[in-house]
């Protein structure tokens, strides 16, 4: 696929024009605010891996609603003191997996958490272990159209507000260092690190990589590849009700989360990315308020961005921030 989007020069000054709706902040206010009336119940049970350079936790703790999430809590072996911390998120359709899979950020001795994706994790990887209990109105498959009749109903309203009680419950255990805690994420990983960075205040760093759920307007109209093609394909049957839909996306958007962004970020972008497509990832970019703030650009990659050099570049800007 050669160049779609817009060129690098108009990229580097594009702006959104999607508008955050005007109670976008009292929204996820009173969302957060019911979610803390559950108890966090963080629970940290020790797993025999047969890994000896780490010590892995099966953690359990509770999200949107009370309900329960899983998350792998991955220490460098022998830690006796609070570590940096590196709370990650995953792609679309895949879940936490299997401790081996997650050995990186505890490699440079941090302490790594991994939150399972609620309902995902049967796409790729090896597996989730977290369920969906609330139910939907009619939606297209997959988790895009998921509750989309109404923001208080969407999907990513519960997974959002997962994403901030897992740096809760990360931020919990005693070998963890709040004060040194950095968000990271791939594509809708991406799009929830965005959502975190804006939601928790006092993050050290964020690093969302090819994000998706940026500038839902543009991102629908411009891509035919799923997931933003669920949307299209919704709104195929239920015509009429385009306005409706992306005032629901609206409170969802990683632009609106950037425009509160509170800490210094690493983004990166690739120009060939037909599933997040540039012009989407720069509009939560240019939108992100913290002067701290680069990109890591990709001419001839798709969503595979940049890969292992991608983590290379996170490694070594997370050194000065952790």
């Amino acid at each position: 696929m050669a160049l779609f989007d817009l060129p690098i020069d108009e990229l580097r000054g594009y702006r959104s024009a999607s508008t955050a709706p005007d109670d976008f902040d009292g929204f996820w206010a009173r969302t957060l605010r019911e979610a803390r009336a559950h108890d966090l119940d963080a629970r940290f049970e020790p797993i025999d891996t047969g890994l000896s350079t780490v010590t892995v936790h099966d953690v359990t703790f509770a999200g949107f609603g009370g309900h329960p999430v899983k998350g792998w809590l991955v220490l460098p072996a022998g830690a006796d003191r609070p570590l940096p911390l590196v709370v990650e998120f995953l792609g679309y359709g895949g879940g936490r997996g299997l401790p081996h899979e997650h050995l990186l950020w505890a490699s440079t001795g941090r302490a790594h958490f991994v939150m399972d994706t609620r309902g995902q994790g049967s796409a790729w990887g090896g597996g989730g272990g977290t369920a969906d209990p609330v139910g939907s109105t009619p939606a297209y498959p997959g988790f895009m159209t998921r509750g989309l009749d109404a923001p208080e109903n969407y999907y990513y309203r519960r997974v959002f507000t997962d994403a901030v009680r897992a740096v809760e419950a990360a931020r919990s255990h005693p070998l963890t260092d709040p004060a040194r805690t950095a968000a990271v994420g791939g594509s809708q990983g991406g799009g929830i690190t965005l959502a975190v960075g804006a939601l928790v205040p006092d993050l050290a760093a964020v690093a969302p990589d090819v994000p998706f759920l940026c500038d839902f307007p543009r991102a629908t109209t411009l891509t035919d590849r799923h997931p933003y093609r669920e949307i299209g394909l919704y709104l195929r049957t239920h015509r009429g009700r385009t306005a409706d839909a992306l005032r629901t996306l609206s409170y969802f958007d990683g632009v609106h989360f950037a425009a509160r962004g509170r800490a210094p970020a690493l983004f990166s972008a690739a120009l060939e990315d037909q599933t997040c497509p540039p012009s989407t990832v720069f509009a939560a970019f240019n939108a992100w308020t913290h002067q701290d703030k680069a990109i890591e650009v990709y001419d001839f990659n798709d969503h595979e961005g940049g890969g292992p050099f991608q983590e290379a570049a996170q490694l070594r800007w997370l050194d000065s921030r952790l």
